[in-house]
C-alpha cells in the first residue's frame, strides 16, 4: 500500500512540474516579446513612409517630402511656418483652423495635404493685397470684432469663403453660416457687423 501511495505522490509530482515548467516557459515567453516590442523599432508601413507633395499655398508652389497621414493643418503650421492657421480642437468643432480652397472655406485640420496637390490655397498669412489688408481684414479691425484673436483668421477666412458663396442675405444668414466658427470671447456682434459691411458693398471682398 505504502508502494502504490508513494507512486501516486510521485506522479502527482511529475505532473504538477510538467505544468510549472509550462507556465514558466509561457511567461518567459511572453515576457520576452514585450521586451522585443519595447525594444525593436517600427518597421516601415505604407502609412509612415514619405511621398512628395506640391502644395499651391498663398500663390507660391512649395514641395513637401511628407507622409500621407500629414493633415492639410500641420502640412501649414509645422512644414511650412505658416501658423496663422490656428490649431484648435483639432477635430473640425471650432473652425479655428479654416483656410479657403480654390476659394471654398474648409476645415484644414479634418482633412490631407495630399488630397489638395492641384488646388489654390490661401491662408490668413495670403489674403493681404499688395501692401494693403483685404478687406474682410479691414472690415474686423474696423468693427473690433476681435478679442484674444485667436479664432480670427478661421473666422475671416470663414467669412471671405461666406462672401464667395454668395447665401448670406440677413443678419440670421451670417449667423447661421458662420456658427461653424466658434468665437470663445463672445465678439458676434461685432463679427456679424464686419461681416456686413463687406457683403453691403462697403468693402471688396474678392479672393
Amino acid at each position: 500500500m505504502r508502494f502504490v501511495l508513494r507512486r501516486r505522490k510521485l506522479g502527482q509530482l511529475m505532473v504538477f512540474s510538467t505544468v510549472a515548467a509550462t507556465i514558466a516557459n509561457f511567461v518567459e515567453k511572453a515576457v520576452a516579446e514585450t521586451q522585443v516590442k519595447k525594444t525593436t523599432p517600427i518597421l516601415a508601413t505604407s502609412t509612415s513612409e514619405t511621398v512628395k507633395v506640391t502644395l499651391q499655398v498663398n500663390g507660391t508652389p512649395h514641395s513637401l517630402q511628407i507622409e500621407p497621414r500629414v493633415t492639410l493643418l500641420d502640412a501649414l503650421r509645422e512644414y511650412l511656418g505658416l501658423i496663422g492657421t490656428k490649431k484648435g480642437c483639432d477635430h473640425g468643432q471650432c473652425g479655428a483652423c479654416t483656410v479657403l480652397v480654390d476659394g471654398q472655406r474648409i476645415n484644414s485640420c479634418l482633412t490631407f495635404a495630399i488630397m489638395h496637390t492641384d488646388a489654390k490655397i490661401t491662408t490668413i498669412e495670403g489674403l493681404e493685397q499688395g501692401n494693403n489688408l483685404h478687406p474682410m481684414q479691414a472690415a474686423f479691425l474696423s468693427r473690433d470684432a476681435f478679442q484674444c484673436g485667436y479664432c480670427t483668421p478661421g473666422q475671416i477666412c470663414s467669412a471671405v469663403g461666406l462672401v464667395n458663396e454668395g447665401h448670406a442675405k440677413s443678419d440670421a444668414d451670417i449667423r447661421e453660416l458662420m456658427s461653424g466658427n466658434i468665437c470663445r470671447c463672445g465678439a458676434y456682434p461685432n463679427i456679424v457687423a464686419a461681416v456686413r459691411d463687406v457683403l453691403e458693398g462697403k468693402k471688396d471682398a474678392a479672393v
